[in-house]
């Protein structure tokens, strides 16, 4: 859920109040060689919501809407216009009040994402109508809570969503493995035919590379979540962190047996760190395919399903 950061993973604040409460995708992206097997209007579709994270462009005409992605190191929400084009957005750090599929602090991701609201409207950009995604293997009330989030922030709910639907709207799939790597677990979902036939969810994330980077160094978690995100050390680290892939892959291994499939597509922040892909090839001896912004792609993905939807109902988003 959470996510491609580089690990794209240390955001830069945004100048707008409060200040350091948002953030821009991290400046290097992944490369047209770095983003493999995926559909090159999903990656320019990613590239325009990066963009679009300025809150630069003037606001379109006509309805917008929304798709809140509430990970564990990240709170991302896209803006699409009717047609689903990305237009704005906003990237803040989750600071521990989601994690695992579970709001931990009520109060603090209400805040945080009420603070991404304000921002987007003050903008120009005139939201009101929403969905959120949930992780797999989350249910009931659980999911439920993603919904009262958005409500308490000032948005009217239009639905939920689970996260491989989202990353499927994204990358225009209908068959294979969505393999979510984020901050506190890896999802596996398979989807047959655009329907998601199976789901799991294990706790491994990029958390585990802070605490094995920690244990090795010597230092503390933060310092070690600084490391990783650093761009020009992670060749370094890597083999540090490998064995946390490879567990990664293994757990994916093991959930496909029973559910074969021919690709796996990597989203999640965490997927971005560079050997993630081969590491999932060897392990699993399938194609792998990578989005230029692993990040990005559930968050939009809640976005286009919300416009889409609005357009099914044949009728204009609330308030407009």
């Amino acid at each position: 859920m959470d996510t491609r950061v580089a690990l794209h993973d240390a955001p830069q604040a945004l100048e707008r109040p409060p200040r350091g409460t948002l953030a821009a995708v991290p400046a290097r992206p992944l490369d047209d060689e770095e983003a493999v097997n995926i559909h090159p209007s999903a990656n320019r579709r990613l590239k325009d919501f990066e963009a679009a994270l300025g809150l630069t462009a003037p606001p379109p005409k006509g309805p917008l809407f929304a798709g809140v992605d509430l990970g564990t190191a990240y709170i991302v929400t896209s803006v699409v216009d009717a047609d689903g084009a990305p237009v704005a957005g906003a990237l803040t750090r989750s600071r521990s009040s989601i994690r695992d599929g579970l709001v931990l602090d009520y109060v603090g991701a209400i805040n945080l994402l009420r603070a991404q609201v304000e921002t987007i409207r003050r903008a120009g950009y005139a939201i009101d109508d929403a969905m959120v995604c949930y992780p797999p293997g989350t249910a009931g009330r659980n999911a439920r809570a993603f919904a009262n989030v958005l409500e308490a922030a000032g948005l009217h709910v239009t639905g939920l969503l689970d996260e491989p639907s989202a990353a499927a709207e994204v990358l225009e799939i209908t068959d294979g493995a969505v393999v979510d790597i984020g901050g506190g677990t890896t999802g596996i979902s398979v989807l047959k035919d655009g329907e998601v036939v199976y789901t799991a969810d294990e706790a491994t994330g990029g958390t585990h590379l802070d605490l094995v980077l920690a244990g090795n160094f010597k230092i503390s978690v933060e310092e070690a979540e600084r490391i990783k995100t650093d761009a020009s050390r992670q060749r370094e680290i890597f083999p540090l962190v490998r064995p946390v892939f490879q567990k990664m892959a293994s757990i994916v291994r093991q959930h496909l047996r029973d559910h074969p499939v021919r690709t796996l597509y990597l989203v999640g922040g965490t997927s971005a760190f560079p050997g993630a892909v081969e590491v999932m090839e060897e392990e699993t001896g399938l194609e792998v395919a990578l989005p230029s912004h692993p990040l990005l792609v559930t968050p939009l993905g809640i976005g286009i399903r919300c416009a889409k939807e609005a357009r099914a109902n044949a009728k204009p988003a609330k308030g407009k």
